[in-house]
């Protein structure tokens, strides 16, 4: 039997999930909505993995997560590796592109650059405080235009003359298209536009100090629009790279990880069937009054978080058997 290695990014809009086999090939992959539930959606997106790995003479023997809702997914997986996303998405761009200098990815609530020498991440940002640089942007105006957010990059390559939208703020970027629309600009021309104002948007807030160099990947949901693509090779004077995986890599480098902690205990898939549930309360054992989240599995604690000391996670605890 093979052995398999299980990746799960839970991001705010999206959860993904890879199953690696020991030679990094991808034996199973799965992508949904994360919908304001990640223990909803992870359940759903181990449905799908299970689902692929029918037949399959494959042991999932070790699980990774990553993304803003890593430390809850951590616990209820029972992972053995649980990382940011920096880390996640330059261990899985590594491992296809072992000479990449420059990762762009932008997701659908945030976006981030990671700065990589010699194989090692040097620096990095992270944009999560402004829309207009993201995915959920694109989406916003793409309904706006009345266009599939799918077709919104061959919109864009149709455009001989793209016309500038002001894309330093969520708001006046809508005003500012609309504008646009009222007094006659061609669809295709303000879809280049907007595509143009996200990568403007990106490189001077995100991207912005940073030394950007050749090889380039680009990554993460809005990596799919060609458009923004063709935006970023424009205005960087680089070639800008784009795996089919993309949208998977923090998922690939997590499962990667996991792999790396040579872990040998059986994944058991049947954990969707049980019941989470998160909770919080506060300390109040010292000044600090940390905020700790629990997560109890049919009704018994099993971790817990956002402490500074070991009284944090024994307040909870002693709570949890209170529920």
């Amino acid at each position: 039997m093979r052995k398999g290695y299980l990746g799960v990014d839970i991001g705010s809009i999206s959860t993904k999930a890879v199953v690696i086999a020991e030679d990094h090939s991808i034996l199973a992959s799965a992508y949904l909505w994360t919908e304001g539930n990640p223990i909803a959606a992870v359940k759903r997106v181990l449905a799908e993995i299970e689902t692929q790995l029918s037949g399959e003479d494959v042991e999932v023997v070790g699980v990774g997560t990553t993304g803003s809702a890593r430390e809850l997914i951590g616990s209820v997986l029972g992972a053995q590796v649980v990382k940011n996303e920096i880390t996640a998405h330059a261990m899985g761009t590594l491992s296809l592109h072992p000479d990449v200098r420059t990762i762009f990815e932008i997701g659908g609530q945030d976006s981030k650059i990671i700065v990589l020498r010699d194989g090692v991440p040097v620096d990095y940002a992270m944009n999560t405080l402004c829309a207009a640089g993201t995915g959920s942007f694109l989406s916003s105006q793409s309904r706006r235009l009345g266009i599939p957010v799918e077709e919104f990059g061959d919109y864009a390559l149709r455009s001989t003359r793209p016309t500038k939208i002001a894309g330093r703020c969520t708001v006046f970027a809508e005003s500012d298209l609309v504008h646009k629309a009222q007094i006659g600009y061609a669809i295709e021309d303000i879809v280049a536009g907007l595509c143009s104002a996200i990568v403007n948007n990106y490189l001077n807030n995100v991207g912005k100090g940073k030394e950007i160099e050749a090889p380039v990947v680009f990554q993460g949901g809005v990596s799919k629009n060609v458009g923004v693509v063709e935006a970023f090779k424009q205005i960087t004077g680089h070639d800008v790279m784009v795996d089919d995986c993309g949208h998977l890599m923090g998922a690939l480098g997590i499962a990667l990880l996991a792999q790396d902690s040579d872990s040998d205990e059986h994944f058991d898939f049947g954990v969707r069937d049980l019941s989470f549930e998160t909770m919080g309360d506060e300390c109040g054992g010292c000044p600090n009054n940390c905020e700790v989240v629990y997560v109890l599995r049919d009704g018994e604690f099993i971790d817990g978080w956002g402490n500074r000391c070991g009284t944090g996670i024994e307040h909870v605890r002693r709570a949890a058997e209170q529920v």
